[in-house]
């Protein structure tokens, strides 16, 4: 596939279109079958185009963002089943967990929440166990 800017001579205007091949541009023209988007006439000729080269930074940015969009991908997952098993607890997931952990009548089960790093040693320190860090992705990022 090739894209072609073009360029209107009788209104002036330009808009892009893509080809299968510099050939297949060719024949349709000659054939008369390339017209203005605008005004609709057959005036119409290819403009200068700077080709796309795409450098080894470019390539490697590429290649970077494919990964990100892949750990990103599983993080996603990884929520998904959390908030499918897990109860969410907020801001008291300290306090939800001790309470798990030392109320041996209170039936144990699974949450998940916001905790600072200092509270999550506080927890390991205590001896409870079972508990994770994970990143979190937000769900309305694009």
């Amino acid at each position: 596939m090739i894209k072609y800017q073009l360029i209107c001579n009788n209104c002036k205007s330009s808009f892009d279109s893509w080809f299968s091949s510099s050939k297949e541009y060719e024949k349709l023209k000659k054939l008369k079958h390339l017209n203005c988007y605008f005004c609709n006439s057959f005036k119409v000729e290819k403009s200068l185009m700077a080709p796309n080269v795409v450098s080894i930074e470019s390539a490697k940015i590429s290649t970077d963002e494919k990964k990100y969009l892949k750990v990103k991908n599983k993080i996603k997952e990884y929520q998904k089943f959390i908030k499918k098993n897990f109860e969410y607890v907020g801001e008291n997931f300290a306090y939800e967990a001790r309470s798990i952990h030392y109320n041996k009548d209170k039936k144990a089960k699974n949450i998940y929440g916001n905790a600072t790093a200092e509270q999550v040693e506080e927890l390991k320190e205590e001896g409870i166990e079972g508990i994770e860090t994970i990143p979190w992705v937000n769900e309305k990022e694009n």
